[in-house]
């Protein structure tokens, strides 16, 4: 099932299908945007740059529960035991 609208884009490292179409479009056929964001992601254009993404709820939810905090990313499990090296430095008076 697809739409007139489609570009092929790389997005978060993964190179994926998706629909796009300008805020215009969108705003003359939401019906149109909501077939095509039941097969894959819809980009909205404005003024010619990407501006909004419409998912299903199921790719919604299917992200969102894919996803962690920005704290549970840069926690660590494991314990690292971390020993810097004294820095040596050595102080002089500027030649003036």
């Amino acid at each position: 099932m697809g739409t007139p609208y489609g570009i092929v884009g790389t997005y978060l490292q993964w190179e994926i299908a998706m629909t796009s179409m300008s805020a215009r479009e969108f705003n003359q056929d939401v019906s149109a945007a909501k077939r095509a964001a039941t097969v894959e992601p819809v980009v909205i254009t404005d003024r010619g740059e990407d501006a909004f993404v419409l998912l299903s709820i199921d790719e919604y939810r299917r992200l969102k529960a894919d996803s962690q905090d920005l704290v549970s990313r840069l926690s660590m499990d494991d314990e690292i035991e971390f020993e810097p090296a004294p820095l040596q430095v050595n102080l002089r008076v500027a030649d003036l």
